[in-house]
């Protein structure tokens, strides 16, 4: 045991060190930690032999829960509106149909049995948000008519469908008497219910019991999404669709120190990655591989190139959507944690099939990562799904995360105190323009370069240093909230506390004494104990 906790810890450090390295990796990153899992595992340097199915089983279900509750609580809803309806189609008949096509050319191709094709199309039929989004997000594509929400959506609520079917055909097969209609009702009806009554509560307790330190806040929802996980699966529901929307409500309502939650599990889901994929590396015998890859060569071929084609066409098809949209949400359909994991569940059950059906879907999901993954970038750069309107200051901010830089902007109105000005002429230590956006232009200025109104300013400054004795709060503004149609001037605040921000409608505005304090407003706060 001492052993697992030793490679454990080193693979965490690889993962922080080699970050930035792995990031720019044309493939999924996640794909190096299976292979060295591979490369210490039973047949690799340090022959770590790793076999208990019950255990990885129990750790890779416990990381989906998080990383399922993460893919919901970073769904922007408003954002995704256009295409929701899309993505539901895709994440349960999508799921269905691809699980039905792939049966079927199982059954035809490699003479199975009936349930046996289908248990193998259902492992399968769910596809992997997380690595779909580590190649776009690496490789910095921003993908045209929301393919982006498409993929995201499609790819955190259809693992629930997927895992509603691998179920129902083990239970089937192992002869388990249960009721599949009432089974799938209680599934999706008490999971769905479930996840937003858990969601709302939550909300509740965030807004209504005040708490001083962010901490405080993350740990209740990373509490409540144990306890939605956990309750659904004792009422009959699927305990993933719960967490998933449990996450949607929790990320689209008001919440205090949201931010702070988000870093959070943006590290707390990374890790649960990494260790999902370097357990499955460990756990497969590398010298058992060669007996499944015909079988998996095979369905893979099928699965990339006619069941997921096809199942989107014809749904998609229904909406109209343009042929090359159809083609990158097709080849993004890569394969990965989820269906390894259903995969367990299977040979848990003792499920009866002519080869081990967890190195069958570890190679296809090997493949899909390697290959589908790898090329993703040019599938959607040929098909002109590349969206070249992209945020200026992300490289920037890139950049400013080493450095105790910080990029700001500054937009030149008409009666700025800049306006006219030649940069040399602006006194301004430890400040520098850096970039200026004007009239669909990008300029690099010089000191001879004047400040027009209109323009969008970037400027380089020192970063200011954390302290102790500072704390930003958040403010939300509700109907019946006292400061609500007030202005800034009018608010009586201590002398040692400011209104730095108002964030409205998705805009971030630094107020002044005549700014209006709206309805839905969430003010921002800085506050001192002593002089700064």
């Amino acid at each position: 045991m001492d052993l697992y906790f030793v490679l454990v810890g080193c693979v965490i450090l690889i993962c922080i060190l080699l970050n930035r390295f792995l990031d720019k990796l044309a493939i999924p990153s996640l794909l190096f930690f299976i292979l060295l899992g591979m490369l210490l595992g039973e047949n690799g340097i340090l022959g770590v032999v790793f076999n208990d199915y019950q255990i990885a089983e129990m750790i890779c279900s416990t990381s989906l829960i998080f990383i399922m509750f993460f893919g919901g609580f970073g769904t922007n809803l408003k954002v995704a509106k256009p295409v929701i309806i899309k993505s539901i189609v895709l994440s349960t008949l999508g799921v269905l149909l691809t699980a039905l096509l792939v049966a079927g050319s199982v059954y035809y191709v490699l003479d199975l049995s009936w349930l046996q094709s289908l248990l193998i199309g259902s492992v399968i039929s769910s596809t992997d948000a997380t690595s779909v989004f580590n190649i776009l997000r690496s490789r910095h594509l921003s993908l045209k008519y929301g393919t982006d929400s498409l993929l995201e959506i499609e790819s955190g609520s259809n693992d629930p469908v997927s895992y509603m079917l691998t179920i129902s055909v083990i239970m089937i097969m192992t002869g388990q008497n249960i009721s599949l209609p009432v089974m799938i009702f209680q599934q999706i009806i008490f999971g769905l219910l479930c996840g937003f009554c858990i969601g709302k509560i939550i909300v509740k307790i965030l807004n209504e019991v005040h708490v001083n330190e962010s901490y405080e806040n993350t740990v209740i929802i990373f509490a409540s999404s144990i306890i939605t996980y956990a309750f659904s699966n004792l009422i009959g529901g699927n305990g993933y669709l719960s967490v998933y929307i449990c996450g949607i409500i929790l990320g689209n309502s008001y919440i205090p120190h949201k931010k702070d939650m988000v870093h959070f599990y943006e590290t707390l889901t990374k890790m649960a990655q990494v260790l999902i994929f370097f357990l499955l590396g460990l756990l497969v015998t590398p010298s058992e591989l060669p007996e499944v890859i015909i079988p998996a060569i095979l369905i893979m071929i099928f699965l990339t190139f006619v069941a997921r084609p096809l199942s989107i066409s014809v749904l998609l098809g229904m909406f109209r959507s343009p042929l090359r949209q159809m083609t990158v949400v097709s080849w993004a359909g890569l394969r990965g944690v989820a269906s390894i994991v259903f995969a367990i569940y299977a040979v848990l059950y003792q499920v009866n099939l002519p080869f081990d059906l967890f190195n069958l879907v570890f190679c296809i999901v090997l493949f899909s990562l390697s290959i589908q993954g790898s090329l993703l970038p040019w599938i959607s750069k040929k098909c002109h799904m590349i969206n070249p309107q992209v945020d200026i200051l992300r490289t920037f901010n890139d950049y400013q995360e080493d450095n105790d830089m910080c990029f700001v902007k500054m937009k030149i109105g008409p009666n700025h105190h800049f306006k006219n000005l030649k940069l040399k002429d602006i006194n301004a230590d430890d400040l520098l323009v850096i970039l200026i956006a004007r009239d669909h232009q990008t300029l690099i200025p010089n000191g001879d370069t004047e400040i027009l109104e209109g323009d969008l300013l970037v400027l380089a400054a020192k970063q200011f240093e954390n302290r102790e004795n500072i704390r930003l709060d958040e403010t939300h503004i509700h109907s019946s909230h006292k400061w609500k149609d007030k202005l800034v001037k009018d608010i009586s605040l201590p002398a040692k506390q400011l209104i730095i921000m108002i964030q409205r409608n998705h805009q971030s505005i630094i107020p002044n004494g005549t700014t209006p304090i709206l309805e839905n407003d969430i003010l921002v706060t800085i506050e001192t104990q002593d002089e700064i």
